[in-house]
């Protein structure tokens, strides 16, 4: 069986879409609900940005990841392109999901062109826009809202402005996935925006930081979900959180060896014993991003849109 068929059914894939940026900054129409973006008083924020995206890319492509790129453009706006993920997710049926973005220039960022851009490679059987929830004020921004097992079929999901139930379930619903919803909040009590930046799944482990979820109940459910799908939890804290441990990301590369992604910043933050645990599922790879994540409030994982989709 090719490596492509056992994708199918696997939670990682070797296949990447990352979106160059040409106008990177500070989104000040996201910063009022993201605690991680910080207005960098540095000089050319672009430039920074681009070096650190293209050493990403080649990092990834020389660890055999197949990564494809795709330019963004100056019109319209969208300062915040380099984090693809958030506006739409690929599967393993050759089904696409469009989603709700909360901050109007975000929303600029799902180009039809992108998707005609993968066809020409990749099977899209049938697209779900789920987009239209924008007039009513209701979001939900993709694998950074949601954090997938694939192999169970179980979504994950903290709730937050950019998070909210109606439009999860209806993901879950026409998904095939079975919903785990609960709060989350930083060590100042406000609401983690985005799921993706407190836990991580991968195919034998979730790293986790359980002490944001406030509700015991709530903490304990979880615990218990992702001990019965086999899941090794490994917990990190609010430090390491806030420094994107969690944003990380399984992936394969060509060879069908397992990689775990994260920023330069992330793998600095953990112990060694954690370092170990991680290392018994996955080789890990790592990235100096600290001008992304400084301005844009999202890491390695964010930066990543996982393409499950069959191949031509």
């Amino acid at each position: 069986m090719t490596n492509e068929l056992l994708n199918q059914s696997m939670q990682t894939t070797h296949h990447l879409l990352m979106i160059r940026p040409v106008d990177f900054k500070f989104n000040e129409q996201t910063a009022g609900n993201n605690k991680f973006q910080v207005a960098s008083d540095e000089g050319d924020v672009q430039s920074q940005a681009l070096k650190e995206f293209d050493g990403f890319v080649d990092l990834l492509r020389k660890n055999g990841v197949d990564v494809t790129v795709v330019d963004d453009t100056l019109q319209p706006e969208t300062p915040d392109s380099i984090f693809p993920n958030n506006w739409i997710s690929f599967h393993e049926d050759g089904s696409v999901f469009l989603y709700p973005m909360f901050s109007q220039n975000r929303r600029l960022e799902r180009r039809r062109e992108i998707l005609d851009e993968l066809a020409e490679k990749f099977e899209l059987n049938y697209i779900s826009d789920l987009s239209f929830y924008e007039t009513a004020d209701i979001f939900l921004e993709g694998t950074g809202s949601m954090v997938l097992d694939r192999v169970n079929k179980i979504a994950y999901a903290c709730l937050s402005i950019r998070t909210e139930v109606e439009a999860f379930n209806n993901f879950c619903q026409l998904a095939g996935y079975k919903s785990v919803i609960f709060n989350s909040v930083d060590s100042s009590g406000f609401p983690i925006y985005h799921t993706n930046v407190m836990m991580c799944i991968g195919d034998h482990f979730a790293v986790i930081c359980l002490d944001s979820i406030p509700n015991f109940h709530e903490r304990d459910f979880v615990r218990k979900v992702l001990l019965s799908t086999g899941k090794e939890i490994i917990t990190i804290s609010f430090d390491q959180m806030n420094h994107f441990a969690g944003n990380m990301l399984q992936v394969a590369n060509q060879s069908g060896e397992s990689l775990l992604v994260m920023s330069e910043q992330a793998f600095l933050s953990l112990t060694q014993n954690q370092i170990n645990l991680l290392e018994k599922y996955a080789r890990i790879i790592y990235a100096p991003i600290y001008t992304i994540e400084k301005n844009g409030g999202g890491s390695a994982r964010c930066m990543l849109a996982e393409i499950h989709l069959p191949v031509k």
